[in-house]
């Protein structure tokens, strides 16, 4: 059973005419088995919570905690993070020249898992994620993510995700740029995922479109870097039909 906790958060950035507050005090509770979706119009916060809570050193935390299974991660360096059970698949996920997609995964495996996998089942893993990601027999000698296609980048993440493992994955956007068949495919690795024990999910998005593969639990409105309403699956609905006018205007009083 993991538990993410993210309490009070406030996060600032550092602009030309000084530091800029992006998130107000955002409060939640990720566990096990949930799946948290995050949605809401550009510019409010969605993406600074997923990159602070995976240390980003842009972001800077002026108050406020976050703690998976009560340790606080905010004390832990990038890859501490990452071998504490936190995963974060990338908007934009950035190219790697002359590294190759295998030697990647084995090192990245390796170093969360602490020992390398053993060679002839960590092939037969590897070339299973590729399969049913959709991903031909030559994509593993490629250099990560250059020259890819956005739906292959996408797809290439959730790879990373099956493969590692984590406690809590954290998307962010996976939708975006992705075609229809992109989307069943990334969409089907996620569910995946959740299907194993003790997983939790925090899925940010703008539209509601990944939402009809992934279901959420929980459903939660951003609006100028705070949680302006939670609900459950029906608030996506709600929002698909009404969009954050009402939200918007709220926080502008």
């Amino acid at each position: 059973m993991s538990t993410l906790e993210i309490n009070d958060l406030h996060v600032s950035v550092s602009t030309d005419d000084g530091a800029k507050e992006i998130l107000k005090g955002v409060t939640l509770t990720i566990t096990s088995g949930e799946t948290h979706a995050i949605m809401g119009p550009n510019g409010s916060g969605k993406s600074t919570l997923a990159y602070s809570i995976a240390g980003h050193p842009k972001y800077e935390i002026t108050g406020g905690t976050v703690t998976l299974d009560g340790e606080d991660i905010l004390e832990m360096s990038v890859d501490e993070r990452a071998r504490a059970g936190l995963f974060l698949a990338m908007q934009y996920p950035v190219e790697v020249p002359g590294v190759s997609v295998a030697n990647f995964l084995r090192t990245a495996k390796t170093a969360i898992d602490g020992e390398a996998p053993k060679l002839r089942t960590w092939v037969k893993d590897v070339n299973g994620v590729m399969e049913r990601m959709n991903l031909d027999s030559t994509f593993s000698q490629r250099s990560v993510n250059e020259g890819f296609s956005g739906g292959e980048k996408k797809r290439h993440e959730i790879a990373q995700l099956d493969l590692l493992d984590p406690s809590v994955a954290i998307l962010d956007e996976t939708d975006s740029g992705l075609d229809i068949d992109a989307l069943k495919v990334v969409s089907e690795g996620v569910n995946r995922f959740r299907e194993r024990d003790d997983k939790a999910v925090l899925l940010i998005t703008h539209y509601t479109r990944i939402l009809r593969y992934i279901k959420p639990d929980h459903v939660h409105v951003f609006v100028d870097g705070r949680v302006a309403e939670s609900g459950g699956p029906a608030l996506a609905d709600e929002l698909e039909a009404n969009g954050y006018e009402k939200y918007l205007g709220a926080a502008a009083r």
